[in-house]
């Protein structure tokens, strides 16, 4: 079975009640698409956990190497990593108690979809998650 992304409605209702996004990968480079949208994200009233193990600190937030060192909830993991990378970051995310995943715009693996759908995620993919929440929720 190929993967598929939730319905309109699963997407907007995420985004409206999830508050915490671990951003896997976030650059603290203002010129990186990472950052420029997690800052909308986190504008938009959103807590941005950074997970970056080359970085210290973005957006003011204090950064952690892996998922696994986040001391707070995550509601949705939003990653920026090339879709070779998606598989481990699965496997990372398992560990943690969120249960969304969320691949942006261009990542695409479905083997990761499969492990992630296997543990009860739910799985979106190739979908930017500031475009989303323009279109669905920011009105």
């Amino acid at each position: 079975m190929a993967w598929e992304n939730p319905s309109k409605d699963v997407l907007k209702e995420i985004l409206e009640t999830k508050k915490t996004i671990a951003v896997v990968g976030l650059s603290d480079n203002p010129a990186r698409t990472s950052y420029q949208i997690a800052k909308i994200m986190q504008e938009q009233g959103y807590k941005i956990i950074p997970v970056n193990p080359t970085v210290t600190e973005v957006l003011g937030e204090k950064a952690y190497a892996t998922l696994a060192e986040v001391p707070i909830g995550i509601d949705i993991i939003n990653v920026f990593r090339r879709p070779e990378f998606l598989l481990d970051v699965a496997k990372d995310a398992q560990e943690t108690n969120a249960r969304i995943f969320w691949a942006q715009q261009g990542i695409i693996n479905e083997e990761a979809y499969h492990y992630l759908r296997e543990r009860d995620f739910t799985v979106i993919m190739d979908l930017c998650i500031k475009v989303v929440h323009a279109v669905l929720v920011d009105k």
